[in-house]
């Protein structure tokens, strides 16, 4: 019988097909090893964004939901259910515009609007149509009263927050259109002078500073100088800024740290900070010492995390043109999207709090991490005053079980959503 000669195109469609049953097999081993490392609250939906007040995680979930979960129990404590599309991103902004009380959630979506909520009883306050295309990133700066988003049709706008919690849609106050690219993540800085910078990324490694300047009713944006940086190659998937340096990870398989504003021309150059290189992709960055909750003890927390995949990098940055890996933590199946910092109380003293990290990964599950309970790394506990966030909630209504796989059209779907998109 003579050989069956099969033509170049099904070829490469056959070595596809292998190679994603190799990845999809791995996976399969990867969530039997790891089930249960990293005390792992299974969600029903992929969480795209993560943020955490108190004991609780706040989380956007392709599933069209935003959820708050116990962190203690890993029950559901409320969902937030409204948006018609995948939610990719939230923040929070006062109830009472400068309390601090953190009451009201921001969400963005695939639906092109951006929703408030009560985040306490989970009501809708209102309804914002935002960007032309996909909400990708919320950044909100508390002490002007401002909301930015940032989406794929490559737009920045500016929203007035001052009436939030108005059933009245969000009132637009100035955009800018410079980026060429979907506008991935969003950072700033007031200064002691009250000035604002704002930092605007894409998926295509744009990263632009800007001077934000209130006009009437309007946020007017002109580029800083040095405005313009192309360190990263590829995307940029997230972004802090802090102690006088611009804090990013990127699809080029970087994190890179950044010194901004540079030294005038006559000043003497820094010595330059080399990149991190990892093996893959990373959609999550943490710097400890830019953690708020960790400011008063930032010293005792040198510390660098960095997702690589689905593995978790720990960085000592005492130095930071000479950053140290300490470890890799592998605990979840598939990629990590976010790394955040939880302080957990001690059981019996309340006022004791020890430094967890919380990971949420495209495996649909979060993961919890104690600091000091990775090798090489020796953190103390810290005493906080408790606040608002960090008082007893009522209970929290128990959570649907979820299944841990995912689909192949759940696969593509965020794959686009993850990706670069046009």
């Amino acid at each position: 019988m003579a050989n069956m000669i099969v033509p170049k195109s099904q070829q490469a469609e056959f070595i596809r097909a292998e190679s994603e049953l190799v990845i999809e097999q791995a996976r399969k081993d990867k969530a039997e090893k790891y089930a249960k490392l990293g005390e792992p609250i299974e969600l029903k939906g992929i969480a795209i964004d993560l943020h955490i007040r108190g004991d609780y995680a706040w989380t956007a979930e392709n599933s069209h939901v935003a959820r708050k979960v116990d962190l203690e129990n890993g029950k559901t404590a409320k969902l937030y259910k409204g948006h018609s599309g995948p939610v990719t991103c939230l923040a929070f902004c006062d109830l009472k515009p400068g309390s601090g009380d953190g009451g009201i959630l921001l969400t963005g979506s695939w639906d092109k609007t951006i929703k408030a909520w009560n985040a306490e009883t989970g009501e809708l306050i209102s309804t914002t149509p935002a960007q032309e295309d996909f909400v990708k990133s919320l950044h909100v700066v508390p002490s002007k009263n401002l909301l930015v988003s940032g989406g794929s049709d490559k737009a920045v706008r500016f929203w007035d927050l001052s009436t939030v919690s108005s059933s009245a849609p969000l009132k637009a106050a100035g955009s800018l259109s410079s980026h060429r690219r979907p506008v991935e993540a969003l950072a700033s800085y007031v200064a002691a002078n009250g000035d604002l910078s704002l930092f605007t990324s894409d998926s295509a490694g744009l990263i632009n500073a800007w001077s934000l300047r209130y006009e009437g009713d309007i946020w007017r944006a002109t580029v800083l100088p040095d405005g313009e940086m192309r360190h990263h190659r590829t995307g940029v998937t997230e972004m802090f800024y802090g102690e006088g340096h611009l804090w990013s990870s990127s699809s080029d398989e970087t994190v890179q740290v950044v010194p901004y504003p540079l030294p005038p021309p006559t000043a003497k150059k820094p010595k330059p900070i080399p990149p991190i290189t990892l093996p893959t992709l990373s959609k999550a960055l943490l710097p400890l010492p830019l953690v708020p909750s960790l400011a008063a003890n930032a010293d005792a927390f040198p510390y660098l995390l960095a997702a690589s995949g689905d593995i978790i990098r720990v960085y000592d940055i005492s130095e930071l043109d000479s950053p140290e890996l300490l470890r890799e933590v592998t605990g979840h199946w598939h990629d990590v999207t976010r790394l955040r910092v939880w302080l957990r109380s001690d059981k019996e003293n309340k006022a004791a709090k020890s430094v967890w990290i919380v990971s949420a990964g495209l495996d649909r599950t979060l993961r919890r991490w104690k600091l000091s309970g990775m090798p090489l790394i020796s953190t103390p506990d810290i005493v906080v005053p408790e606040t608002q966030s960090t008082k007893t909630m009522p209970p929290p209504a128990p959570a649907a079980k979820a299944d841990n796989e995912l689909t192949e059209e759940e696969e593509r779907e965020l794959a686009e959503l993850m990706g670069d998109d046009d």
